[in-house]
C-alpha cells in the first residue's frame, strides 16, 4: 500500500469555495424553488470580447487546416503573445524580455507551483486575511506545522490587515524569506499605495527576501497614484516575481490564461550560500510540468492587446466597477461598514450586529437567497468581516442590493 503525503492532512476540513458549495447545496435542497443570487466566488459573467472570440475562431481554423496546424507549442508561450505581453508593460514604461514572461493557465497555478523551486526550509510571511491558495499549497508542500484554534498554521508568519491598521500589513519585525502580497487585494478589495509597496521592496532587498506580487486584479485600478505592477518600484526586478492573468478582466476563467514574470536578475541561494538564478530553476520546471497553453486560448490572449480588445476590456471593467458601486452604496444606505471595491471588484464589509462571518453567511443566505463569502474562510483576521463579489449581471447587483437593504433595515 503506496504511502501518502500526510502534509494533506493537516489542512482545514475544507477548501473554503467547496465548503460555500456544499451550504448551498444543503439549502437548495430544502428550499428548491429559491432564486439565489450568488456573489460568492470571484467568477465573471460577461461572455468574452468580440475581439478575442474573432481570433479565437481565426485560430480553429487553422488548426483545422493542413498547412496551418499547429501541434506541442512552445512550453513558455508562443512568441507572438509574449512580445504582446511585453508591449503591455512597456506601455507603463518598464522593459521585460519576452524570456522573462511564462504562460501558463492560470495564476492560481503558478502561485502554488512556485513552491516546487523553494526550499522547505524558508519562512513564509502571508498577509490575513487571505487567497486560501497561498496557504494551503504552503501546507501541501511540508512547510507548515498543524494549524492552531484560529486556523494558523505554526510555521508561517501572519500579517494581520484589518480596519484598524488600514488594511496596511506592517512589515515583518523578524526575517523572513518569502512574501506573498496581492494587489489589489483579494479579498478585501483595498490596494497598496506607491511608498508601502517601495517599502516592502526595500525590506525585500535588506533581508534578501523573494516577493510573490500575485496582481491579477490590476486592470481594476482606478487611482492614478496605485501602481499596477510591482516592478514599477525601483529596485523590484531583484526581488520580484509577479503573477498576472487574463481571467478577471478579459474574462478566462473558463479558457484558461495568465503569466508569470520571473526577471533574470532575481536570485535565490543554496544550503551553501551560492547564489542561483530563480528563471533557470522555474524555466526547467516549467517546461519539465507543463507542456503550453492551447494555440486557440493564446490567440485569443494575444488579441486581448489590440485596440479593439483593450477597448473592450475596459468596457467590461467598467461594468464590473459600476456593480461594485451599487453594492458599496446600497450597504452603505443600509448602516454597513463597507471597504474596498473602489479599484477591484470585491466589496468588503463589516458583519452587523457582531455577527459572525459564517453566521451572516448563512442569515444572507436564508433570508435574503443571497450568497457572499464568510471573511473567516480567508484566514483569523478575516473573522467579521465578508466578501462580496461584483461579478454579476446588472440585474441580479439590483435585486442583490433590494433584498439586503430589506434584510439589514
Amino acid at each position: 500500500m503506496a504511502h501518502i503525503n500526510e502534509h494533506y492532512l493537516k489542512l482545514q476540513a475544507g477548501y473554503l469555495f467547496p465548503e460555500i458549495a456544499r451550504r448551498v447545496a444543503e439549502f437548495g435542497k430544502t428550499q428548491p424553488d429559491a432564486d439565489i443570487i450568488r456573489l460568492g466566488i470571484g467568477d465573471v459573467t460577461c461572455p468574452l470580447p468580440a475581439a478575442i472570440v474573432q481570433a479565437m475562431h481565426c485560430a480553429v481554423d487553422e488548426m483545422g487546416d493542413e498547412d496551418n496546424f499547429r501541434g506541442y507549442g512552445p512550453e513558455q508561450g508562443y512568441p507572438f503573445l509574449r512580445q504582446a505581453i511585453c508591449g503591455a508593460y512597456a506601455d507603463r514604461g518598464l522593459e521585460m524580455d519576452t524570456d522573462e514572461i511564462f504562460v501558463s493557465d492560470g495564476s492560481k497555478c503558478d502561485t502554488g507551483n512556485i513552491l516546487d523551486i523553494l526550499s522547505d526550509d524558508n519562512v513564509v510571511a502571508i498577509l490575513d486575511p487571505v487567497y486560501p491558495v497561498y496557504v494551503d499549497t504552503n501546507v501541501m508542500a511540508g512547510r507548515t506545522g498543524s494549524a492552531d484554534a484560529n486556523g494558523r498554521y505554526a510555521g508561517l508568519l501572519y500579517l494581520p490587515i484589518t480596519a484598524e491598521n488600514g488594511f496596511v500589513a506592517p512589515l515583518p519585525d523578524r526575517h523572513v524569506d518569502v512574501i506573498y502580497l496581492c494587489y489589489p487585494n483579494n479579498p478585501t478589495g483595498t490596494v497598496v499605495s506607491r511608498e508601502r509597496l517601495a517599502a516592502w521592496v526595500d525590506y525585500a532587498r535588506e533581508h534578501q527576501a523573494l516577493i510573490l506580487f500575485d496582481a491579477a486584479y490590476e486592470a481594476y485600478i482606478r487611482d492614478d497614484d496605485i501602481p499596477h505592477s510591482i516592478y514599477e518600484i525601483e529596485g523590484a526586478r531583484e526581488v520580484a516575481i509577479e503573477f498576472r492573468s487574463f481571467s478577471k478582466d478579459a474574462g478566462f476563467t473558463g479558457t484558461r490564461c495568465a503569466w508569470t514574470v520571473v526577471p533574470r536578475v532575481v536570485q535565490g541561494r543554496t544550503a551553501d550560500e551560492r547564489r542561483v538564478a530563480v528563471h533557470d530553476l522555474w524555466a526547467r520546471r516549467h517546461a519539465t510540468r507543463f507542456n503550453g497553453v492551447s494555440y486557440v486560448v493564446q490567440r485569443g490572449a494575444a488579441a486581448a492587446f489590440s485596440p479593439e480588445g483593450k477597448q473592450q476590456i475596459a468596457e467590461r471593467v467598467q461594468f464590473y466597477l459600476g456593480n461594485a458601486d451599487l453594492l458599496r452604496a446600497g450597504l452603505q444606505r443600509a448602516g454597513i461598514t463597507v471597504y474596498g471595491g473602489r479599484n477591484a471588484p470585491y466589496v468588503w464589509l463589516k458583519t452587523p450586529r457582531s455577527l459572525s462571518s459564517w453566521a451572516f453567511f448563512d442569515h444572507l443566505l436564508q433570508t435574503c437567497h443571497l450568497v457572499g463569502t464568510p471573511g473567516s474562510g480567508f484566514g483569523a483576521s478575516g473573522e467579521g468581516y465578508f466578501r462580496l463579489s461584483a461579478f454579476n449581471h446588472r440585474d441580479r447587483i439590483d435585486e442583490a442590493v433590494r433584498r439586503m437593504a430589506a434584510a439589514l433595515a
